[in-house]
């Protein structure tokens, strides 16, 4: 059971999690991300996963609130984003097969709000959820 006194503990450890993330994965461009993940890749496939501890979060965040919408929509972006990345990286680094569009994505510089914005976006799903 998820008691709402605790909403603000929830995106503390949300935004402590989550600004790990975008600190190790921080870089210029998506294929400067997704060198950084390869690294950890090539070291232990389990240990690329043990670095996405926001991703775990939100699982187990969206068992606690008993699948509401919220939660479950918090846990299915980030999902995404997790899954999206290991695509791309595999695309790019193993199969070393990628299109014109992904390849001049994947090249193109991201603008910084785009690195923080899941410390905006998630702790408004926490909340919601736990409204």
């Amino acid at each position: 059971m998820v008691f709402q006194e605790y909403m603000l503990n929830y995106v503390l450890l949300y935004l402590l999690l989550e600004g790990y993330e975008v600190w190790w994965q921080k870089a210029e461009t998506l294929l400067g991300m997704l060198a950084k993940m390869f690294h950890y890749y090539t070291k232990n496939v389990w240990m690329l996963f043990l670095m996405q501890p926001a991703f775990y979060f939100a699982l187990f965040f969206m068992m606690l609130c008993d699948y509401n919408l919220y939660s479950v929509i918090f846990f299915s972006v980030k999902g995404s984003d997790v899954l999206t990345k290991v695509i791309l990286m595999k695309q790019v680094f193993v199969d070393k097969k990628v299109s014109l569009e992904v390849s001049e994505i994947i090249v193109a510089k991201i603008p910084q709000f785009l690195l923080y914005a899941g410390l905006v976006i998630y702790p408004v799903l926490i909340v919601l959820a736990l409204s």
